[in-house]
């Protein structure tokens, strides 16, 4: 009885955060998250005869799409795989679990997020988590050696969601690689090329493109006096500088993960800095970089990435920032990341800045990562053949979100078919007119629709084509089929014009492609 008293008195507690968030004018997946709460714990009381209630919700971190969603969605897809292929990509397709035994060992500190199948038949399975390493298996397993492709597919992870912030356990992933022996930074440089080009594209707001490069940061940290087997657990502290402030990331060295803080301040003083060719040649130069070789081979290859960058046309939204780690355990060259910053971004530094960037730098969300990763398919191949790959890996989720709220905050209306004509008649008793009419238009492949009515109104038919956005409606009546003609109507214009039956299919199409 005490429990259920409880349970009552979190019932009225979520409902009165659900009626604030409603008055509050909150995010629809805000609200949405409130009220599947809300549900879980009404349905923990159950009915009257005390039987568990079912609820009608998604699972937690997933979410259900509209037809207006989709529509977006596709639209954002079409534009990023047009410039795939406008890039010379093919497409592979991989399945949606591996052998857990393939994912282990891969993502470094991130590998507890892996959701882990129960074991079917005597395989121990586990969800995709990235696109990354399967891509690396598939090469191995089919000794290919050369690839240049795109992969489009959902990936889990058994993260907490935290679904205002675009955080899903569920979502689709956007990859494109490059694989095979080429000479340095020509594939690397067309990466962040795609990159550039689909944000541009997409007409997201101001971004830029953070490069850095893990030999640099190996380097920098054996020269700041980091022992070699706190290297990657140093790097993936160093990755939340995009959201910690440098004294919390600092703390975190020092005290979580046993750094010395003098190491702690000579990396700080790295890690600020920010630019372009022009800090790769000056730290090429530095009196402690000088002394990695790694670090060295880094910084030269940042130079050159530049060159062709500049050559690509895209230098403007590049810069070179020490502070970018990717946490991902199998990179082994470049790394790099697009942001979106906010309205008055400052332009991108072509000298070092010391100390944090400005107010006016800050960034809205990652939205592209990736890097080189040398390594990953050797690890796969029995005789520990390598082969070199670069790729990019597109944040499709939060640009959804974006694209999304872009839609809602315009008053232009979101189609969600593509309908160019509707059949429809002024009189009754002409189905089988508008049935032989929508059947020829369909065969013309035009894109065609007709009310399932036998007698439907005119105005009926007419208000269905401007709630949907149907550009044209071909109108049928007594009088046209003596004349062997259709009127045609323009919905936008309301202007109507008869043309020959022989001729409709030409007109239509004149006037939905123009």
């Amino acid at each position: 009885m005490e429990d259920k008293v409880q349970i009552q008195e979190a019932i009225k507690t979520q409902g009165e955060v659900v009626r604030k968030l409603k008055s509050e004018k909150a995010s629809k997946e805000q609200i949405d998250e409130e009220v599947a709460k809300l549900l879980e714990l009404k349905a923990q009381l159950g009915g009257d005869d005390g039987k568990h209630q079912f609820v009608l919700k998604t699972a937690k971190g997933t979410r259900d799409y509209n037809p207006k969603q989709m529509a977006i969605r596709e639209k954002v897809f079409n534009t990023i795989i047009s410039c795939f292929k406008r890039h010379g990509a093919e497409t592979i397709d991989t399945p949606v679990f591996e052998l857990k035994e393939t994912l282990t060992g891969k993502y470094g500190e991130d590998s507890k997020l892996i959701y882990d199948l129960k074991d079917q038949g005597g395989e121990l399975l586990s969800l995709r988590y990235d696109l990354t390493v399967p891509f690396a298996r598939y090469l191995a397993m089919n000794k290919i050696t050369n690839i240049k492709r795109y992969h489009i597919a959902k990936v889990y992870r058994r993260d907490n969601p935290a679904m205002t912030r675009g955080r899903y356990r569920e979502f689709y992933q956007c990859d494109f690689d490059i694989a095979g022996q080429y000479d340095a930074m020509i594939p690397d440089a067309e990466c962040l090329k795609i990159v550039h080009e689909i944000l541009s594209e997409l007409d997201l707001g101001e971004f830029r493109i953070k490069v850095n490069d893990r030999r640099i940061l190996d380097g920098m940290f054996a020269v700041c006096g980091v022992p070699n087997d706190k290297f990657r657990t140093i790097c993936s502290t160093v990755d939340k500088l995009d959201k910690m402030s440098w004294e919390d990331v600092k703390k975190e060295m020092v005290n979580e993960k046993g750094l010395s803080e003098e190491a702690a301040d000579q990396i700080g003083e790295y890690v600020s800095m920010q630019g372009g060719k022009d800090l790769a040649e000056r730290l090429l130069q530095d009196e402690k970089m000088s002394r990695s070789k790694q670090a060295c081979a880094g910084l030269s290859d940042i130079q050159l990435l530049f060159s062709y960058l500049h050559l690509f046309q895209v230098t403007d939204k590049v810069v070179f920032d020490l502070s970018l780690a990717r946490g991902l355990d199998y990179y082994t060259g470049i790394i790099y990341e697009a942001v979106l910053t906010q309205a008055g971004v400052a332009p991108v530094a072509t000298e070092a800045q010391n100390g944090p960037p400005g107010e006016e730098n800050v960034s809205v969300g990652s939205v592209a990562g990736g890097g080189r990763y040398d390594g990953l398919v050797g690890m796969f191949d029995p005789k520990g053949k390598k082969v070199p790959c670069v790729g990019v890996s597109i944040g499709i989720e939060r640009i959804f979100s974006i694209m999304e709220q872009k839609a809602e905050a315009s008053s232009q209306k979101v189609r969600t078919t593509e309908v160019q004509v509707m059949v429809v008649s002024a009189q009754k008793n002409l189905l089988e007119e508008r049935l032989k009419l929508v059947t020829e238009l369909w065969n013309a492949d035009i894109k065609a629709e007709v009310m399932y009515k036998k007698n439907p109104k005119l105005l009926s038919q007419l208000q269905h084509c401007e709630e949907s956005g149907i550009p044209l409606v071909a109108i049928l009546g007594e009088q046209e089929l003596k004349d062997g003609v259709v009127k045609l109507r323009v919905v936008a214009s309301r202007e109507e014009v008869d043309i020959s039956r022989a001729e409709l299919i030409a007109e239509i199409r004149r006037r939905t492609t123009a």
